[in-house]
């Protein structure tokens, strides 16, 4: 028999690239005894990216369910990994270094036996920290290539990564294909150069289907030498996620590899419940488009995993969009064109940003100021005329050190609005915070937690914690749900004429019918629209008739990871506000009338 390659089910991934929520910790243990009777999976990938934060927003303890959802495979001897970012831990921002060791502390105490780590700059620096702590804590160190496909990212550019990671004690190295656009060729010889200079490193290779590469590029990876491949099963296997267990299974036994059996009725069993699980509430938040691979992936590298977020982007700024357009007599665009157009503005922009792999949070960084930019355009302004803050500190070196250079143009705009370059360690301008949420743990009466998981949890997901402890995140799961459903029951009813006003409250376009020559402002995120925010002296509560400057700031909104400004986007007076304080906004609403 030939080598053997070994599989390992990314279930969280799955959910995580098909919609905003996943399976609660009640169905988790309901369908983990079945994935263990499948006989195939040597690992599975149970928690990490956005697990925790999606049980906060239910309301739930995310510890419960790490500890619940990976105790049947430690007693079952599957090993169980997470993804953790490096420095942006699992979350969409910077974490300071003492929550990054006790993240890896918990995690391990929890049943997690691997940690993947990855940074999504491919800064070694980033990742130095992750390798120590986990194997401080006892875990096996899976150090993460960000893969991408550029003129940049070439097989010795990638060697030239590994050599450090190794160097830190790296166990294990993922490719980690976020958006499958790896080319095979290149990622076959990336394993063979790792595996001959590594020969002890296990190489493990995670790869998206959106573009439709991943299938040979598992081929070529496992001829290389790769020890683990990642796989999904369906009802949620291809289309934005990653190949089915049983076509990988197929394809490298008849290429000679020793792989495990399939228990095809277990495997009908998980499929069932997955379907279940979608059909009690989650298949209302998945995009239907999230299970179709597209090849329109293949130039601009965009994810799988954020293409339910970018969906909604785009449905919520189509309308703004088309706004824009008829105020400068241009054709509206249909929202497939304009998918299109969004995909071709973020490969125009990403070489021009320094060429980031297009991986969480970079690639929402990238996303979001390339579907700007078509706004502005629009408008008849300039490229980049808005870039929110997230994306200047990684452009200005804030997150880590960018593959690529920067164009010069970007450069300037740097330079004209005063903004500094930073090249050290990002980890040395986050400070340690443990002691502050410690104390408010304290001044709360909070249970720190077994193996002081509640402690990190706090430090790790602040705002999120707060309302899962207020009961705020529980009822508001409760209305986006019944929200969900209470659309869904209409669109499956018979049509009703509306009247006028009836469309005019339902559809913001009938504003910019109202106002043909005002400017929409938009709200850059979701969340909860705070006309005043005590964190910054800028915000100012908006009021018709006011005038503003383009640039000024005249709204917050505290947003799922963090608080928001809002900025008017040209001169003029404010002519009406579309939302009150305290409503829930989505990104790229319109939220205000400028003219």
């Amino acid at each position: 028999m030939g080598r053997e390659v070994k599989f390992s089910l990314v279930y969280r991934d799955m959910w995580q690239s098909s919609g905003k929520y996943q399976p609660r910790v009640d169905q988790l243990v309901k369908i983990a005894p079945v994935i263990i009777d499948m006989g195939c999976f040597a690992r599975i990938e149970t928690n990490g990216g956005a697990f925790e934060q999606v049980n906060l927003l239910y309301g739930e303890n995310p510890n419960k369910a790490v500890r619940e959802w990976t105790k049947p495979f430690n007693k079952a001897g599957i090993q169980t990994h997470m993804l953790e970012r490096a420095l942006n831990g699992i979350r969409m921002y910077p974490v300071p270094a003492d929550v990054r060791r006790l993240m890896a502390k918990v995690k391990k105490a929890q049943g997690v036996d691997i940690m993947r780590s990855f940074c999504g700059l491919n800064d070694h620096r980033n990742l130095e920290l992750s390798v120590k702590y986990a194997k401080e804590a006892g875990m096996i160190s899976q150090a993460a290539l960000s893969i991408t496909h550029s003129p940049i990212h070439t097989v010795e550019y990638y060697i030239g990564v590994v050599d450090k990671l190794v160097e830190y004690g790296a166990d294990e190295i993922c490719l980690k294909d976020m958006a499958g656009v790896g080319r095979p060729e290149t990622l076959g010889k990336l394993v063979y150069e790792i595996k001959r200079k590594y020969p002890h490193i296990l190489v493990q290779y995670h790869g998206h289907s959106g573009p439709g590469l991943s299938v040979a590029s598992t081929l070529e990876v496992a001829r290389a030498g790769a020890d683990y491949i990642d796989v999904a099963m369906e009802p949620l296997s291809w289309g934005m996620v990653h190949p089915d267990v049983i076509t990988i299974r197929a394809m490298l036994k008849d290429a000679g590899f020793t792989v495990a059996d399939i228990n095809m009725e277990a495997y009908m069993e998980a499929r069932s419940l997955t379907q279940s699980f979608m059909d009690d509430f989650l298949g209302d938040f998945i995009n239907p488009r999230n299970k179709i691979a597209t090849s329109l992936l293949v130039g601009c590298g965009l994810p799988g995993g954020m293409m339910g977020s970018m969906m909604s982007d785009l449905q919520g700024m189509h309308v703004a969009i088309n706004a824009a357009l008829r105020k400068n007599n241009k054709p509206e665009v249909t929202i497939d064109n304009l998918l299109v157009q969004l995909f071709q503005e973020v490969e125009h922009i990403w070489p021009m940003l320094g060429n980031p792999p297009l991986v969480t949070p970079f690639s929402q960084y990238v996303k979001n100021i390339a579907l700007m930019n078509i706004y502005s355009l629009a408008n008849g302004k300039p490229r980049f005329s808005q870039i929110d803050k997230d994306s200047w500190n990684m452009i200005l070196g804030k997150n880590g050190r960018l593959p690529g250079k920067l164009a010069p143009e970007i450069i300037e705009l740097a330079k004209a609005q005063n903004l500094e370059f930073y090249t050290g360690n990002p980890q040395d301008i986050v400070e340690d915070q443990l002691d502050v949420y410690r104390k408010e743990m304290e001044d709360n009466g909070w249970d720190m937690g077994e193996d002081e998981e509640e402690l990190f949890e706090l430090a790790m997901h602040d705002r999120q914690y707060r309302d899962y402890k207020s009961g705020i995140a529980k009822k508001r799961f409760e209305e986006d749900l019944a929200k969900i459903r209470e659309e869904k029951a209409k669109a499956q009813a018979p049509a009703v004429p509306l009247s006028k006003e009836e469309q005019a409250e339902r559809c913001l376009a009938y504003i910019s019918e109202k106002y043909p020559n005002a400017t929409p402002v938009l709200a850059p995120v979701s969340g909860t629209m705070l006309w005043e925010a005590d964190i910054t002296d800028k915000s100012v509560a908006p009021q018709p008739g006011k005038d503003y400057k383009q640039g000024d700031y005249f709204a917050s909104i505290l947003a799922f990871y963090g608080m928001e400004e809002v900025t008017a986007p040209v001169s003029g007076k404010l002519i009406d506000t579309c939302v009150k304080q305290g409503s829930k906004v989505s990104k790229g609403e319109i939220i205000a009338w400028i003219q």
